[in-house]
């Protein structure tokens, strides 16, 4: 294991060889995809020293992801896994996403709090997005999954943030947040499990780095919560 010190906390590169690629290693994924979150969430904007603008463009930002993207994204793991049970535990929340409408929650959430997002919004995370998308497109099995155990982890600790963000903003709309906050603690269980369990049949290149995709998702985390009006400038340019 390789670690390296980034501004903003610790990014480990693991990587992994076949013999070593069991189940012994989901601890350790566990905690250090653990650490990441914790990082991102001891470094949240103060909600008291927002402004109401602000607070909007967080909130819009993240419908601008989520909505349109969550899906795709699940759905391009499940292409790339070859673990049965992996698939089994990624239709279960495919199913649930799809048949209680989660985008369309997540929108009557973002309307409800007058921050429904922009071109500019859109814009502004569109490169770490586009990262994103990009990286899912090479379905590799291993770190798809633990780049989608990473952001499920992460959506049930930062749901009561954005629950505060929307009241802040006179919202009272709070089913989008209450599901999350309770379905993805079942979901990111599942998710660290079939890491493990694709490991073993579909393991990784020597060399590979497992948290490729954790590292591209954590910068898009960081432009939906911290924004770049740099960012939206260069793409609207």
């Amino acid at each position: 294991m390789e670690s390296v010190v980034q501004k903003g906390g610790i990014m480990n590169k693991m990587t992994l060889t076949p013999p070593l690629q069991d189940d012994t290693l989901e601890v350790p994924i566990r905690e250090h995809i653990t650490a990441i979150i914790d990082d991102h969430m001891a470094r949240l904007p103060n909600l008291e020293q927002l402004t109401s603008d602000e607070i909007r463009g967080i909130i819009a930002r993240y419908a601008a992801v989520l909505e349109g993207n969550f899906i795709y994204w699940m759905t391009a793991t499940y292409l790339a896994v070859q673990s049965e049970e992996a698939r089994e535990i990624i239709i279960e929340n495919l199913t649930e996403e799809v048949r209680d409408s989660h985008p369309a929650m997540l929108r009557k959430f973002a309307m409800a709090a007058n921050a429904f997002p922009t071109d500019v919004d859109a814009l502004a995370v569109g490169p770490e997005l586009t990262n994103v998308r990009l990286f899912l497109g090479k379905l590799q099995g291993v770190q798809s999954l633990a780049t989608m155990a990473f952001f499920e982890s992460y959506i049930q600790r930062y749901m009561s943030y954005l629950a505060d963000l929307a009241a802040a903003r006179g919202s009272a709309e709070r089913v989008y947040t209450d599901v999350h906050g309770v379905c993805d603690i079942e979901h990111s269980e599942g998710l660290f499990r079939a890491v493990s369990l694709e490991m073993v049949i579909n393991p990784m290149r020597p060399g590979a780095n497992l948290y490729e995709g954790v590292e591209l998702l954590s910068t898009l985390l960081d432009s939906i919560n911290h924004g770049s009006t740099e960012v939206a400038s260069r793409w609207s340019a």
